[in-house]
């Protein structure tokens, strides 16, 4: 039987949740000071009902939880940890890529709960993604969402055939 077989990643798949994860990362803080810097006067309105609008959510998602964003990041820590330890386990390169675009995700609103704070996972996530009928949202929030979503159709359709 074949790592593959087994449900173990081979070591290719394995270092590319990594390099999507930090890819996402990457991205996210790369627009996330874009937003900083951008948006401080006001949104900017780029088509239909998409707007970029600058705010901070010191709660879980969609602003739930306000005051308990230590919380919010102690839990993320653990879900990077157990994302990490797993990674040898998902199947192919889908699954690689869904999985390393939850990580990145995580690991994005992770560090703005570590680095823009006033003391240890007290920091705000920043968002800008307005589409004006959906929550505030930024790229570590879309790739989380998308991560999960593919991550759930490849493990329901595996387990059904």
């Amino acid at each position: 039987m074949t790592q593959a077989e087994a449900g173990v990643a081979t070591p290719s798949v394995a270092r590319l949740v990594l390099v999507v994860a930090a890819g996402v990362v990457a991205v996210d803080q790369l627009t996330k000071w874009w937003a900083t810097e951008a948006l401080a006067d006001g949104p900017i309105h780029v088509i239909w009902t998409l707007d970029l609008r600058l705010t901070t959510n010191t709660g879980a998602a969609f602003s739930r939880g306000q005051g308990y964003g230590w919380l919010i990041g102690l839990l993320a820590l653990v879900v990077v940890l157990v994302l990490l330890r797993y990674r040898h386990r998902v199947p192919g390169v889908a699954g690689a890529v869904a999985l390393g675009a939850v990580l990145g995700g995580a690991l994005g609103n992770l560090a703005d709960r570590l680095f823009r704070g006033p003391g240890w996972l007290r920091g705000p996530v920043i968002d800008f993604i307005d589409l004006n009928w959906w929550p505030i949202f930024n790229v570590a929030d879309a790739a989380i969402s998308v991560g999960v979503v593919v991550l759930v159709v490849l493990f329901t359709t595996r387990a059904q055939s």
